[in-house]
């Protein structure tokens, strides 16, 4: 059964570490061969998350799922306070109406956002390579693994045609839940795990809050916006690619929402039967 295992993590990894590089390859190519040096960004974004890294795991901890965890709250954070700050930013200059056209989400960009998403697609690009280079993940086929791909897939080949890259900045806005599932990670692994404390009460309250409209409504409203929108759509790649990446985000979400839940049950179980043994 170990052996089995073992077998499908290293087919995963060694077809997940493939796609990574011809990920790299490509991005270079345009960046060298076609002068794209504003996709410098991307390699900036790696280049600053793999820092942060280093500096964890020399700093406070060499456990690699810490270190992950930490980075990718890190990464949540920043991009929470650019994603709010982008959007804040283009609705003072130009007022809801005029930034959610269908012509500005689909051919604009708002000010700061390509550099932003960049920055952010090269987060996806280190933690992808993070959880390689650890095996931080299971099975043959790793949901965790396969949603980064999807990210790389789309954000990517958006960044090089110059299109939807507001769209893709309003799916970030889920990383505000992602701050709460992040901190409810590290908060177990420091070992707190009392269900009764305001600390943990408080945390569920954001997570949840924060997951059903940062997360399951936001990526609901674009696809809604997405099909009302399909026939405003030039012939091309586009439509195809964003409905099949909201319908993966969309599908992830759900299955998220089922894990959430199942956590939340069992810490309340695991609390009444402490209570109960206590008394």
């Amino acid at each position: 059964m170990a052996n089995t295992s073992y077998e499908q993590n290293n087919k995963a990894g060694i077809f997940f570490s493939s796609t990574l590089l011809l990920w790299l390859v490509s991005v270079l190519f345009e960046i060298v061969f076609n002068n794209r040096k504003e996709l410098l960004c991307i390699i900036a974004g790696a280049c600053f998350y793999q820092i942060a890294n280093w500096v964890i795991r020399y700093l406070v901890s060499r456990d690699p799922l810490f270190v992950n965890t930490s980075v990718s709250l890190l990464h949540s954070t920043i991009t929470s306070l650019s994603v709010v700050f982008i959007l804040v930013n283009q609705w003072l200059r130009n007022g809801s109406s005029v930034m959610f056209e269908h012509s500005q989400l689909i051919g604009g960009a708002w000010q700061w956002a390509y550099p932003a998403l960049c920055f952010s697609c090269g987060y996806f690009a280190y933690d992808q390579w993070d959880m390689l280079q650890y095996r931080l993940y299971s099975g043959l086929i790793p949901s965790i693994l396969v949603h980064h791909l999807l990210l790389l897939v789309c954000f990517t080949l958006a960044l090089y045609r110059n299109v939807t890259i507001n769209y893709l900045i309003l799916t970030l806005i889920c990383e505000l839940h992602s701050i709460f599932l992040h901190v409810r990670k590290v908060r177990r692994m420091a070992g707190i795990r009392d269900a009764r404390s305001i600390i943990v009460r408080v945390e569920w309250v954001l997570n949840w809050i924060t997951f059903i409209v940062a997360r399951f409504a936001s990526h609901i409203l674009i696809t809604v916006k997405l099909i009302k929108d399909a026939h405003k759509f030039q012939p091309g790649i586009e439509l195809p690619l964003a409905l099949v990446g909201m319908a993966g985000m969309n599908l992830l979400n759900t299955f998220l929402g089922i894990d959430l839940f199942n956590a939340f049950r069992r810490e309340k179980k695991h609390q009444q039967m402490n209570n109960h043994h206590h008394d």
